[in-house]
Order: structure tokens, then C-alpha cells, then sequence
């Protein structure tokens, strides 16, 4: 029996093992749930050692700890792997808007709905299987295979970049491998190829040291609220252009080549505008709507309060303003620099009535890999062989700040293989993973291992 068969024979029990972890509320923005990330910290190491990594272990950080693991049978000539996932998750709230428990992993149809089904529980669980098939028919897999699983993407990965960057002899590879985007379909697989990177910052705006009456001081103190908007309106113009000195400095313009290449992507306009439930694109000028929403960067207010929100009325002029702002950063552009643009803009433009604080809260770079390494095409094949049809190339709009972490750190490309499905949602109530697409990725893993054996990286 060969890899492949193995999966396909096994296909229940891989889906009961993964409810199991799936069951695990591992939400690492709430301390309350600090156990449950120890536990399927614990649950992931033990489930390393059961399909047949030598190695599997916990290690601890200034945060959540890490589960690290090796197979390094394949000699020191072969190719290694490193797989990076996160096991931790979102919070499944608003609960009330769940059609089946968000820890309960449900299997409607085709379709597993659980909180982490598809970020990343469901992703990070098919590169166990693949190492399972391989031990059970070959004994090892293809390659040399390292893991890293982290408990902290979800919040911003604050103890992971300095883990990595005091490990690099422990994490040293070839290529790195992570599955936690998606496709575009069961008929359309995807190569994610390039990444977003992103500043998120807050504002606060201060204007009298109290809050004042409306009626008294109205007209003749400076609202901050009032102040704070005009701002954020100066931060853009009509279309979407950015109009921060210096923000488009570095940003890397896309060629001819790919924008023909993204021109390729199947992209219905109407669809999509329902999709997104509204009734027209908006934008950059120049660019399609594909390229505004992935290889052009952006600046969105995230939330915006001050004042009096209750409800009823108060004729308050409040003290103090606040909003919290992103950028979608594009290759190039680096996020502690667009912060101080930010901060500094937002200084210059501020009425002198008011003062202005900026709090860099976090961000990451973006990342692009080249389409035409070994390992890309050996990721192009092994999807191509096992979905039946080429997967196309193209540019994702969030943010895996990781990918640029190994570029610096380790010095390795990395080779974004999702699973996920665009109606996954994620973050959101009633996220899924498309369970054939599940099956599906184990085996276009293991075709991928199996063909960085024989081209390399």
C-alpha cells in the first residue's frame, strides 16, 4: 500500500481524531481559557509522537508555549521540511449566532463546522496524516520533516519571532511549508504566492481634561470627536489614494507579468459585490478590484469611540477621542516605519486645540516567494496531480507575518499550501472546513514531500 491509499482507506478516522482536537477550546486572546491552550499543546505533542515523529515536544515561551517536532530519518542529504501552523483560535463569540456548538465539531454534509475547523486546527492536522500514511507504508517520510505549531497567531505571535530568531540551529531547513490559506475552489486550487504584512496602531485624542456641557462650552471648545474625523478624513482622498507623505515610498509595483497572471484568477464582479453586500467596488484608480484587495496597500478604521453611546441623550462635549486604525502593508513596505508616518501625520495635521497619542500596537511585514523554485513547482504539481487540474497563482490580501519571519531569520522561502474554502469563515460564527478539501490536502502533502525528494528546493 502506497501513501496515497493509506489516506484514502482512512479517511473516518481521520476525521474523528480531528473533532477531538477541534474539541479543544484553545482561545488564546482569553486568559480564562490558559488551560485549554495547555491542553491541546499537550494534545498536539502526544498526537506527533502517536503517528510517528521520533521527537515531539512542548516548549515553553514568555507566552504561550510552542509544540516542536522532528523526523530527520532521511539523512543529512535529503531536503528538510519545516511546517509551521498555530493551534490556538479566535473566540467563538456571538455564541447565539452559531447554528451548532462552535466546540462540538458538527459535520453537516460535506461541511465540519467547529471554531478552528479551517484557521488552523483543520490545516495544521493534515500535515499529521500525511506523516502518519508515510510511516505506516514507508516506514519515514520522503524527507526531513520539522514542526512548529505556535498558541499565539491569533493574537499577533508576540513570543514566536523572538523563539525563532534564538532557535535558528534548531529550526535550520530548506524550505518551509504552511498550510493555513485557502483555495479557490474544489475545481480552482490555489497557490497563495504573496502576503500582506500590516501596522495596526490606536488614537487617542484629548481636548479639555474633563468632559464639558454642550449647551456651556459647544461652539467655543474644540470637540475632540469632531477633531479625530477630520483627521482620519485628511489620511485618504476620494478613491482610496493615501495621502500620508511617504507611505508609497517603498511600495513595490506589480509588473506586467503579474498582472496578467492575477488577471487569471476566476473573478465574478457581481457575485462578488453580493458577497460582500454592497452595491459598488470602491478604490485605488488603476487597479481591478483583485488587485486593490491583494497587492495594493490600504488603511481602514478598525473602530472609532468617545462620548456618550448609551442610550438616549447627553448633550456631552467629551474629553477624549479614540480609533483604532490598520494598514495592509504590501512587499517592501516596513510596518514600524509606516507606524511613524502614521504617528507623525497625524501630529502635523492635529488642530492645536487638541493633543494626539499613538500606540503602536502591533504589525508584520509582507512577503513575496518566487514562482519558479523547485519546491513551487513541486507544490504545483502535487495539486495539480491531485485535484486533476493546474492550481492557479495569487496574491493574498491578509497578513501571515511568519513568512517574513523565516526570510529573515532563517533565510528560507516559504510555500503557502492552503485547504481552506473562501466560505470557510473564518473569525466569524459557523466556521467550516470543507471536508473532502480536508482529504484532498493530505494527499497533495504528501504528492509535495514526495516531489521535493526528487527535485529539491
Amino acid at each position: 500500500m502506497n501513501p496515497i491509499t493509506y489516506a484514502q482507506t482512512h479517511h473516518d478516522k481521520f476525521l474523528e481524531e480531528l473533532k477531538a482536537f477541534l474539541r479543544i477550546p484553545s482561545v488564546s486572546t482569553q486568559p480564562e481559557h490558559k488551560a485549554d491552550i495547555e491542553r491541546a499543546a499537550t494534545w498536539l505533542r502526544d498526537e506527533l509522537l502517536n503517528v510517528g515523529f521520533p521527537k515531539a515536544e512542548i516548549m515553553p515561551t514568555t507566552g504561550h508555549p510552542i509544540v516542536y517536532a522532528e523526523w530527520l530519518a532521511a539523512g543529512p542529504d535529503a531536503p528538510t521540511v519545516l511546517v509551521y501552523g498555530h493551534y490556538d483560535v479566535q473566540p467563538p463569540d456571538p455564541l447565539e449566532l452559531w447554528r451548532t456548538p462552535p466546540f462540538e465539531p458538527t459535520a453537516v454534509g460535506d461541511d465540519l463546522f467547529a471554531r478552528g475547523a479551517s484557521d488552523d486546527k483543520g490545516q495544521v492536522f493534515i500535515h499529521l496524516k500525511a506523516a502518519e500514511a508515510f510511516k505506516a507504508t514507508a516506514g519515514e517520510p520522503p524527507v526531513n520533516v520539522k514542526c512548529i505549531f505556535e498558541g499565539e497567531e491569533e493574537i499577533g505571535s508576540p513570543s514566536f519571532n523572538p523563539f525563532v530568531f534564538a532557535h535558528t540551529e534548531l529550526l535550520a531547513a530548506d524550505v518551509a511549508l504552511i498550510s493555513d490559506t485557502h483555495i479557490l475552489g474544489m475545481d480552482t486550487p490555489t497557490i497563495v504566492y504573496a502576503l500582506r504584512g500590516l501596522a495596526y496602531l490606536e488614537v487617542k485624542v484629548t481636548g479639555p481634561d474633563h468632559d464639558l456641557h454642550s449647551g456651556i462650552y459647544g461652539g467655543a471648545v474644540l470637540n475632540p470627536i469632531n477633531a479625530l474625523c477630520r483627521m482620519i478624513a485628511r489620511m485618504q482622498d476620494a478613491d482610496g489614494r493615501i495621502t500620508i507623505p511617504g507611505f508609497y515610498d517603498n511600495v513595490r509595483d506589480l509588473d506586467p507579468d503579474e498582472r496578467a497572471e492575477l488577471a487569471k484568477l476566476p473573478f465574478d464582479h457581481a457575485t462578488w459585490l453580493e458577497e460582500a453586500g454592497v452595491k459598488a467596488d470602491w478604490g485605488e484608480p488603476g487597479y481591478t478590484v483583485v488587485e486593490r484587495a491583494s497587492a495594493r496597500p490600504t488603511l481602514d478604521v478598525n473602530g472609532i469611540w468617545g462620548g456618550y453611546i448609551q442610550p438616549g441623550a447627553k448633550t456631552v462635549l467629551p474629553s477624549e477621542a479614540y480609533a483604532k486604525i490598520s494598514m495592509r502593508l504590501v512587499p517592501d513596505q516596513n510596518p514600524k516605519e509606516i507606524a511613524r508616518l502614521v504617528a507623525d501625520y497625524l501630529k502635523q495635521i492635529a488642530p492645536p486645540a487638541v493633543t494626539v497619542e499613538v500606540r503602536d500596537l502591533h504589525g508584520g511585514d509582507g512577503a513575496i516567494v518566487r514562482r519558479d523554485s523547485p519546491a513551487m513547482q513541486a507544490a504545483f504539481r502535487a495539486y495539480a496531480e491531485t485535484f486533476g487540474v493546474e492550481p492557479i497563482f495569487m496574491r493574498e490580501g491578509g497578513s501571515i507575518p511568519v513568512v517574513a519571519t523565516f526570510q529573515k531569520a532563517l533565510g528560507i522561502e516559504t510555500i503557502l499550501m492552503g485547504f481552506g474554502l473562501p466560505d470557510d469563515r473564518l473569525h466569524s460564527p459557523n466556521e467550516k472546513f470543507h471536508i473532502p478539501a480536508f482529504y484532498k490536502g493530505i494527499e497533495t502533502v504528501i504528492r509535495f514531500l514526495e516531489g521535493v525528494r526528487q527535485t529539491g528546493v
